[in-house]
């Protein structure tokens, strides 16, 4: 079975595979992360504005109601380790929802690799540090709002700005936490 799951995480792009010494994580790191961050930007925003061009009512209802549910859980959140995961789970799926809009799975399919890749950094980082300075809350609702209002523009740029965030605050806990208390 690892011998299965490794070359799919060097093809996710989790790991490296090198010869002679096996199979190693990915390196993080600051660089790192805001190249993917900009790749991300990019791939995201592209999907974000084909989704909402493309979306039909069924979608609409996917990402109004994947919205919901990570709404209900993002003020259980705090402090409780059962329902901070199962807001990990509703944020990705909400995410993913309004990516399913788009017709192109290649993109779609893009999109949600380098998603997977950025939850190597949540770990990275101290994770009460992202949620510290942000009203994820709001965040999340406008970019809803966007989405299902049609409004291709804003919600690109709500993305971009979402992502952009957690970025500068994952790279913030980093340094909070190598400095120490």
């Amino acid at each position: 079975m690892l011998r299965e799951v490794l070359p799919r995480l060097v093809e996710q792009g989790l790991a490296t595979s090198e010869p002679q010494l096996g199979f190693r994580v990915i390196e993080v790191s600051v660089e790192r992360l805001n190249h993917l961050t900009d790749a991300r930007v990019a791939i995201e925003t592209i999907v974000t504005r084909a989704a909402i061009q493309n979306g039909d009512l069924t979608w609409e209802a996917d990402v109004v109601a994947k919205h919901h549910a990570l709404a209900r859980l993002t003020d259980e959140a705090a402090g409780d380790s059962v329902i901070h995961e199962n807001w990990l789970i509703a944020h990705e799926q909400f995410h993913l929802a309004i990516l399913q809009g788009c017709s192109n799975p290649y993109l779609v399919d893009t999109a949600c690799r380098l998603r997977s890749i950025a939850e190597v950094y949540r770990c990275w980082s101290a994770p009460e540090q992202e949620l510290a300075h942000r009203d994820v809350a709001a965040e999340h609702r406008e970019l809803m709002d966007a989405a299902i209002g049609r409004l291709a523009d804003l919600a690109a740029d709500r993305t971009e700005a979402h992502i952009r965030l957690t970025t500068e605050l994952l790279v913030a806990g980093q340094a909070a936490r190598s400095v120490g208390p």
